[in-house]
């Protein structure tokens, strides 16, 4: 009889195979973990969305929104403090964070003084979240509007969202307190 050290090539297959399980499993939740991730932070950047256009609205508005998220990233002349954080607020037409585009669009209302930061104010608004890549970030689209209610449906609302009331298709979140 001979005394063997060491492992054999079948053991060392099994072992490979085992690891080569437990990796393909924990890669399938690490994706799940990150959809579901990327999906609360846009929900929870349009919560921050219609907090701040509220009081926005209340307080340098004249009862009318912002026009742009941008706008909302403006400091007040008085307090220098913005409505919103600045990662919502880059210069242009949409804001992408955690792997979804916001965008957010409003009527102007050209009649009326303007805002207290001298923007042309809207009426209403409608803010979209999509996945900037349907999968990776997110699977599920969302939207708001002047009501504050968050909508969700695996179609986009961009651009058919309205300012005020229910979209034509998806489905209400339930509200988060």
């Amino acid at each position: 009889m001979r005394n063997s050290r060491g492992f054999s090539l079948v053991e060392l297959l099994v072992v490979l195979a085992i690891v080569a399980i437990l990796v393909s499993v924990a890669m399938v939740l690490y994706r799940q973990v990150r959809l579901r991730g990327g999906e609360a932070s846009a929900i929870a950047s349009l919560e921050a969305i219609n907090q701040a256009q509220f009081a926005y609205m209340q307080t340098c508005g004249n009862q009318r929104y912002a026009p742009t998220l941008s706008e909302l990233g403006k400091p007040l002349p008085e307090t220098n403090t913005a409505y919103l954080s600045p990662d919502l607020t880059v210069e242009g037409e949409e804001v992408v964070k955690s792997g979804y585009v916001l965008r957010m669009s409003g009527t102007p209302d050209l009649e009326g003084p303007k805002t207290c930061t001298g923007a042309t104010p809207v009426g209403g608004y409608a803010v979209t979240a999509d996945p900037a890549i349907p999968g990776v970030g997110g699977d599920r689209y969302f939207g708001t509007n002047t009501d504050r209610v968050i909508f969700e449906d695996v179609e986009s609302f961009h651009p058919d969202m309205p300012e005020t009331g229910p979209p034509g298709h998806g489905r209400e979140l339930p509200a988060v307190r």
